[in-house]
Formats: structure tokens, sequence, C-alpha cells
């Protein structure tokens, strides 16, 4: 009987964390939602080799209360910068731009992860509901300092 109340007890604790998932959209359905319902659009730019792109994956994103914040106040794109795929975006296409064997980088990337001339991973962005850049920053955003920064802005 203990075993069953222990077991009862684990799936109470573990549902309930289970269901806290980030919504991901992608550039073409932030269009059309932010049409319906404006919100402030939050831009995850990273690669697949960076080390500290997978760590705020991990760490940062999987966060209850980050998750919470974004999936309601804004709209969350996870962005890999070296997608080749169009993406139409702002009324323009954009491009992967090879720059040798199989390498290369999205011009979205490059329009919304440069700063100061130089484009550094992972880079948070957070756009107005007109596209416009509210905030940007390139280094790893812990939970905790991505937690003050969505506060200001939502």
């Amino acid at each position: 009987m203990r075993k069953i109340i222990y077991i009862i007890l684990f799936f109470l604790w573990a549902i309930p964390s289970g269901f806290a998932q980030l919504k991901t959209y992608s550039f073409e359905e932030v269009v059309q939602l932010s049409k319906e319902n404006p919100k402030p659009i939050v831009v995850f730019t990273h690669t697949n080799w960076c080390k500290y792109c997978k760590i705020m994956e991990h760490v940062t994103f999987k966060d209850s209360r980050i998750i919470a914040t974004l999936n309601e106040n804004f709209y969350f794109v996870s962005f890999d910068a070296e997608t080749k795929k169009d993406i139409i975006f702002n009324n323009h296409t954009f491009q992967f731009q090879p720059n040798g064997t199989n390498t290369g980088i999205h011009e979205l990337a490059i329009a919304l992860a440069t700063i100061e001339n130089q484009i550094v991973y992972p880079t948070l962005t957070i756009l107005e509901s007109d596209n416009s850049i509210l905030f940007q920053q390139a280094s790893f955003i812990s939970a905790k300092a991505l937690g003050r920064i969505l506060d200001k802005l939502k």
C-alpha cells in the first residue's frame, strides 16, 4: 500500500512540471499571430556548435518562470543562424549566405544578431510588435537575468 501512495505522489509531483513547455514559433507564424494579437517577439539566435547556446537551451529556457513569462507575454522564436531555408519576415525575404564549403550565415541572423559590427552566439533580440529592435544582448543569459529583462519589457 505504501508503494502505491509513493507512486501516486510521484506522478502528482511530476505531471505539472511535464506540462511546462516553451511555445516556439517560426517567423512566418509570428507574422500571422501578431496581426491578431500583437506582442513583443523574443528571438534566440544560436548555432548547433555553440556550447553557450546549448546551455541556454537546456537551463535558461527550461526554467518554469521563464517559460510562463515567455508563453504569456511574448512570441518566442528559436533561430539557427546557419539555417539554409529562406525566411520571409518584415516584408523581406532573407536567405542563407554561404561563405565556404558547407558553411555560412543566414541574412536574418546578420540583421538580428549583429552588435557593434560583430555577430556573437548566442544573441537574444527582443522586437517590438512593429519589428523594431527593443533589446539586444550577445552572450549567455541566466534564467534569473532573463527574468529581470522580461519583467521590465512586458
